[in-house]
């Protein structure tokens, strides 16, 4: 169970600007509603499988994030009744998450109109802990989330810091799209995103009421090799 959570997920959906700050430093504007995001099952990349990539060109900044892994269907789901216990016993357990973004690729896609999924697509885009019981985390919006660069920290907050709870998050996600077991539910990430390079080391961790899980992050950055290399769209 500790990796195959990963194997099998059929899709991972990411909610985007759910904490305000985030929100802040890129200049963006707060939903009113939650919005989210598809990457590909093939970003994901496991506890000891291998270094994060950075394509030739990019700018890629890491977002560590709680991801939550549905345990059952979930489909047009009312608002108004789905309730936060609802929702805790949808969810088959957790993981510790970080959500890769190639910055410019993304920003240059928004700024044309055009789709930005390869920003967010690349291989070991998706650095991911071994799976997190439900039992270790009883309230996923009071988890702290730490992210560190070469052993200095850059992200450290609470999720109780998060617009959207899991109940709205899971209600808006299944009104369009069916909710399968499996799938894999990215929260969102606190202040504090910025670059990675190749030849940096990146670590992440969770605590819950300051006692650290053995759920981590630890990745060493390299060069992507292979023919891509990022010019304007």
């Amino acid at each position: 169970m500790a990796t195959r959570f990963a194997q099998q997920a059929r899709k991972i959906l990411c909610i985007g600007r759910n904490y305000v700050e985030h929100i802040k430093e890129l200049n963006n504007t707060a939903p009113s509603k939650p919005f989210f995001f598809l990457k590909p099952s093939s970003s994901i990349l496991l506890p000891n499988e291998g270094p994060m990539l950075v394509p030739s060109g990019t700018v890629v900044h890491y977002e560590v994030e709680l991801a939550a892994i549905l345990g059952k269907e979930l489909k047009n789901l009312n608002p108004k009744t789905f309730t936060e216990q609802d929702a805790i016993d949808a969810i088959d357990g957790y993981a510790l998450a970080v959500d890769m973004t190639a910055r410019n690729v993304q920003d240059e896609a928004k700024k044309k109109g055009l789709p930005w999924s390869i920003g967010k697509g690349f291989d070991t885009f998706l650095p991911i802990s071994n799976f997190i019981p439900k039992s270790q985390i009883p309230d996923p919006h009071n988890v702290h989330l730490h992210l560190e660069i070469n052993g200095q920290t850059k992200q450290s907050d609470n999720t109780n810091l998060m617009i959207f709870k899991l109940p709205q998050i899971l209600s808006t996600m299944s009104s369009i799209m069916t909710l399968q077991p499996g799938d894999i539910i990215l929260t969102g990430t606190p202040k504090g995103v910025g670059p990675v390079n190749p030849g940096d080391r990146m670590t992440a961790g969770i605590s819950v009421d300051g006692k650290e899980l053995e759920a981590k992050v630890d990745v060493q950055v390299e060069q992507k090799p292979g023919p891509y290399v990022y010019s304007q769209i």
